[in-house]
């Protein structure tokens, strides 16, 4: 008999043979049985819990593709400033932050949108006497008063960034406050890091919020085996409710010798835990002029960053990669990392031969029609973030302006990728951005034309379902464990406060998780 049913349910199955259901039994981690009301009567006696969702849409638990778990969890007890618009609500968010932690060295804020700070002396106005370092949304750019940077040796000139970073000075070779990339870490290394007992603590209320919202399962995008094991720790404890697939961090110091580490993680395998992907970086962001395009930005033709990594350095490490076996994550912003990361992934198949290596390319804000179809032909997958997407183009986003109206047509260009062949794989970016599916499924759904003559980017319903249960389950090697309510499958379930497919998709907002299941146990409900 099921330990607990669902009846009375719109289930959106995942699962293409059989898409639709009304009654899901669930039996200790793993699901029994799925089809009618009637059908769950005979896994119904006095002992199963019996749930009605009065036709409330089921689906799969999601998967969110793209995440950064313990640095966001630990940014969660720095100052959030993610909807900060002008200097005087930064002010007013700082004092209170540097009042209620008045023990605390350094004044830090996380997640400032591009615009609000010019410069080191709209901070030095709010506090002058403590260091303060303010992080972007997108993690690429930070911004720091005096006494930061005096502490870090770098206000005047002397100290430099490492590779594409940049330490943003005027005409006297006073820095501004700005810190491009690498630069960041000359100020953030200085800012001491929670003990481990904060950090689970921190990592563990971020879980709770994640399960809140029907995320079931996340891949990271950042790691080490130390990381790892962090997760791994509150598995051993039964504390973990969260699956966690955990890449090792690649950074252009690293070598093929230091891949061994990547090899071990891969050995963890745990229910909720484990390892056997890298992540690379081939550019930054747009929005800071580190994006590498194939042509210059619309608004500063002089901005000409290169990449991360040169082609035959990426190629060469890669390849190493490859042969251990490792899936291969990469971020790339600008059409020029796209392309450049491609070319590494179809030398890496005439090297090492083809096989079923599921690579990645993350984001892809910007895509050039020479490589659409690449993705196809090399297996390549497309993992995309859509509330990354400006939903119109009101003039409030720079980042419609650094691209300028030549590359909108394929720009976040979901459905000529998908259409393309390509498979497609949906996540959040957090702690870029707000992991609440809905927001990313709403961005999908509603996204605006920026000009008449773009072709229509947006996509259904189950079409951005799909990429966040049973294609994401795919883009981790997962689809036979996971990502459809499947029998046999693991019982990793969410439930929604509304018929989704009901719904008019502009109001699509206004629905949330009500009922959150993973591995057959319920961890939240609402």
């Amino acid at each position: 008999m099921a330990d607990i049913i669902i009846i009375n349910a719109k289930v959106f199955t995942s699962d293409k043979e059989n898409p639709w259901a009304e009654a899901v039994g669930i039996k200790g981690n793993r699901i029994e049985f799925v089809g009618t009301n009637e059908d769950a009567k005979q896994f119904t006696d006095s002992n199963t819990k019996v749930i009605d969702a009065k036709g409330k849409t089921l689906t799969a638990g999601f998967i969110d593709s793209h995440f950064h778990l313990l640095s966001g969890s630990i940014w969660a007890g720095s100052a959030q400033l993610y909807n900060v618009t002008n200097l005087n609500e930064l002010k007013e968010i700082l004092l209170d932050f540097a009042n209620k932690n008045k023990t605390a060295e350094w004044v830090d804020g996380r997640g400032i949108k591009y615009g609000v700070i010019n410069s080191r002396k709209d901070l030095d106005e709010i506090i002058s006497d403590r260091p303060i370092y303010i992080n972007a949304y997108d993690g690429h750019t930070s911004w720091a008063n005096t006494k930061a940077l005096e502490m870090a040796g770098i206000l005047k000139s002397g100290i430099e960034a490492s590779g594409v970073g940049e330490v943003v000075r005027d005409e006297n070779g006073l820095a501004t406050g700005e810190l491009r990339e690498t630069a960041m870490d000359l100020v953030e290394t200085l800012i001491p890091e929670p003990d481990d007992a904060r950090k689970r603590e921190l990592l563990k209320m971020t879980i709770q919020n994640i399960n809140a919202s029907g995320i079931t399962s996340i891949h990271n995008m950042n790691g080490d085996m130390k990381d790892l094991m962090t997760y791994a720790a509150l598995e051993d404890t039964d504390e973990m409710t969260l699956r966690v697939y955990v890449p090792y961090s690649i950074t252009p110091e690293t070598t093929e010798e230091m891949l061994s580490e990547a090899k071990e993680m891969a050995n963890i395998k745990g229910e909720y835990v484990r390892g056997g992907a890298v992540k690379f970086f081939m550019d930054g962001v747009w929005e800071s002029y580190t994006a590498l395009n194939l042509e210059p930005y619309a608004d500063n033709p002089n901005a000409k960053p290169d990449g991360i990594y040169s082609l035959e350095h990426f190629t060469r490490m890669a390849k190493a990669c490859d042969t251990l076996g490792l899936q291969i994550f990469v971020h790339c912003c600008g059409d020029g990392a796209v392309r450049r990361t491609l070319d590494g992934y179809e030398s890496i198949q005439k090297s090492n031969g083809k096989r079923d290596s599921r690579h990645r390319v993350e984001h892809i804000e910007v895509l050039h029609p020479d490589d659409l179809h690449r993705f196809k032909d090399l297996g390549v997958i497309a993992s995309m973030q859509t509330s990354h997407a400006p939903l119109r183009n009101d003039g409030t986003d720079v980042w419609i302006q650094r691209v300028g109206a030549s590359r909108w047509g394929l720009s976040f260009a979901w459905r000529t990728i998908k259409n393309a062949g390509a498979h497609l794989a949906f996540g959040s970016d957090w702690n870029v951005a707000p992991f609440d599916p809905m927001i990313n499924i709403n961005a999908a759904l509603n996204r605006e034309l920026w000009a008449t003559d773009n072709p229509n980017q947006n996509l259904t319903l189950e079409e951005v379902i799909f990429g966040y249960t049973c294609d994401a389950a795919y883009a981790e090697f997962m689809e036979h464990e996971k990502g459809k309510i499947k029998a046999g499958y693991v019982a990793d379930l969410v439930l929604f406060s509304d018929d989704l497919f009901a719904m008019n998709p502009k109001d699509i907002l206004q629905a949330q998780a009500v009922m959150t299941i993973v591995n057959g146990k319920i961890v939240f409900e609402n």
